[in-house]
């Protein structure tokens, strides 16, 4: 595949459809960045073969021109000289480095055509590599979160299986059952109907044996 190919491949492309639709996207766009860079280093090195050939084409354009002018000088000193036989020799050398000059003139400015359209090519592409990096880092990042809720998640499953905490809500029961179960001692029991009574009764006798001793004594002091 060409460069102008592929270039055209990358620049078309629509990064978001090709990412979604990815088993691995974020494998596929590490390739779709180095294909960018590969190819951006190949227009890279084309555009400075063009600028170096349109450096080259410039200097013969300036050596046509500056001959150009020396013959048009010397055309005149032949003809204040009255040597119109060598004034037209120098017209004649005058013309045909102005053939050249207009030939290295329209082989210039195609030239800097084609490094005006190699820079916007390089712009674009730079554009679209900056953000498929960007595109990469948010690849990257959500691909470490997603790792470190996996991790935890694992871990919390490991944790609610494994023995240590087997044990440990086992134990949790147990202490549990021995609270309830010292609930239940101290527990005073709830006097029956008979005992309610029985007490009532009490009560009266320890009422009327009080009541006997207070007259008995009194008696004894009335008599005394």
């Amino acid at each position: 595949m060409g460069i102008f190919t592929r270039f055209k491949d990358i620049v078309g492309s629509n990064i978001n459809a090709m990412l979604d639709k990815a088993e691995d996207p974020e494998k596929l766009i590490k390739l779709m960045i180095q294909e960018m860079e590969d190819t951006l280093v190949e227009i890279k090195a084309s555009c400075a073969g063009v600028m170096a050939n349109k450096a080259s084409t410039s200097r013969t354009l300036k050596r046509a021109q500056d001959r150009v002018v020396e013959w048009e000088e010397k055309a005149k000193l032949a003809i204040s000289k009255a040597r119109d036989d060598l004034a037209k020799e120098a017209l004649l050398e005058k013309r045909r480095y102005m053939e050249e000059m207009e030939k290295f003139q329209k082989e210039n400015d195609s030239l800097e055509e084609v490094i005006t359209k190699y820079k916007a090519d390089m712009a674009e592409l730079e554009s679209k590599l900056n953000n498929a990096r960007e595109k990469h880092k948010t690849l990257v990042h959500r691909h470490a979160q997603a790792e470190k809720s996996h991790k935890a998640q694992t871990t919390i499953r490991k944790a609610n299986t494994s023995d240590a905490f087997v044990r440990f809500e086992a134990f949790e029961n147990r202490i549990e059952r021995m609270e309830a179960s010292a609930g239940l001692v101290n527990v005073k029991p709830k006097a029956t109907l008979d005992e309610e009574f029985a007490k009532l009764e009490q009560d009266d006798a320890l009422e009327d044996e009080l009541a006997a001793l207070k007259r008995s004594i009194e008696d004894k002091s009335t008599n005394g």
